[in-house]
Order: C-alpha cells, then structure tokens, then sequence
C-alpha cells in the first residue's frame, strides 16, 4: 500500500507540474460559491465485513482559481471546505442470503455507522466548452483531507443478543470499535458539467468518486483489521460566483 501511495502522489505531482509548465492564454478569475450534494458510502474492511451503501449528506463552500488556458483546455485549481457523512452499513445475512433474524427483537438485524467528516479537496480543474456563455465539461483530480469530527451508531439490536448463530459473516469488531484514526487522506477524481450563465454564476453538477489511502483503524500485526479505509461517491450541485 505504502509504495501505491507513493506512486499515486508521484504522478499526480508530475501531472501538474507539467500543466502549470506549458505557455497558454493567461486568466486570472477567482470564484466562490456553496455546494451540496448525497455521498454513498463504505468501508474497505480486511477480513471482510459484508455491506451495503451507507448514505449521507455533503455540503460546503467552494473556490476556483482559472489560472489559464491552454489551446482549449480551460486551467484552474479547485478546492472546497465540506462537511460530510461517510460510514458503513452492513448487510446482515444468513447463508441462505436472508435476513438474520435476532430472537429477541423478532425482527431482522441491522448496523449503520455514521462518521461525520471535515473534508477538503484540492484538484487540477480541466474544462473544455464555452467560457463566459453556455456549457463545459470538466474533469478534476486530486489530493483530499478529512478530520473525523464525530460518530455515531444506529442498530436495532443490542450486542450482546446479537444472532451470531445464523450469520454467513462472522466479522463483528467493528461493531464496538470507536475510530481510532481521525485524519483521513485519500484520492479523489470527478467528471461534470457546467453552465455559465453571464451576471448570475456557474452551476456545476458533477460525480465524485473518493478512494482513502488511511485507515480509520490501526493496521499492525496485533490489530483486528489489516484494511479499514473509506470509499465514497459523491453526486453533488455546486454554485460559484466570480468575485
């Protein structure tokens, strides 16, 4: 894992160092603005833990510099400052692929954990379209942060009632392990659209996905968990406003 994080930031670093090296049309546009948008969302466990896709909400404020344009390759960096809900939710079945049912509740089992997530991306911004009027598309990638504000559990069960009896997957250490590392970094890469529209903004509407490098548990030999890193896509609206 270490030596395929290097090699992803290696490359990134390349990309633009090589972008910002190349002679194009000076710009010089600074806009700022709001996004929102849905996240969903898992965890990377090893051994395994079966899930489905947790959902949460995203939002934050934006900022976009346009640095240039080359040919007609649109130039800028993009960043945000963003609130996020990430987590897992499990998908508790029996080898049947039924539902566990828990002999106390009589009712099927169910885990959600939510994390509440600072967040901030910072990307190399390629748009190819109309500039002052009318539509883009854009391409994004790059480094992003995150620092674990908070967490909580949902579940209709209590732990020690759980039905381990008719589980398929018998992993279940996540289920009472608080996170143990709250800064989180990762790559993130995304595709969209945008409209211009004179004397009123941008409207971007884009896809995100998000891919942590960190784990949110300890990895050691001694540790439970040999992989515990966040996964998350994004559908987010965002709105700027050149200043």
């Amino acid at each position: 894992m270490k030596i395929k994080t290097i090699a992803i930031l290696l490359l990134f670093s390349f990309i633009t160092t090589g972008a910002r090296a190349q002679i194009g049309e000076h710009r010089s546009i600074f806009s700022v603005g709001v996004n929102g948008g849905y996240a969903l969302s898992n965890i990377g466990f090893t051994p395994s833990v079966s899930q489905g896709m947790h959902g949460g909400m995203t939002g934050g404020i934006s900022m976009r510099y346009v640095c240039e344009k080359y040919f007609s390759t649109i130039c800028s960096i993009y960043a945000e400052v963003n609130y996020g809900q990430l987590g897992w939710k499990e998908n508790i079945r029996d080898a049947n692929d039924q539902p566990v049912i828990n002999a106390y509740t009589n009712a099927a089992e169910n885990y959600k954990r939510t994390l509440n997530y600072i967040q901030i991306p910072i990307f190399a911004h390629l748009a190819w379209g109309k500039e002052k009027k009318g539509l883009q598309f854009f391409i994004q990638a790059g480094p992003q942060f995150g620092y674990l504000l908070g967490e909580s559990t949902d579940s209709n069960f209590a732990f020690e009632q759980r039905n381990m009896d008719d589980r398929a997957n018998k992993v279940y250490a996540q289920d009472s392990m608080s996170v143990e590392n709250k800064f989180d970094y990762g790559i993130a890469a995304g595709a969209g659209i945008e409209y211009t529209a004179p004397k009123i903004g941008h409207f971007l509407l884009e896809g995100r996905y998000y891919y942590g490098l960190g784990n949110i548990y300890g990895d050691s030999k001694r540790d439970y968990f040999s992989k515990s890193n966040n996964g998350s896509i994004v559908i987010k609206l965002t709105y700027l406003r050149d200043i």
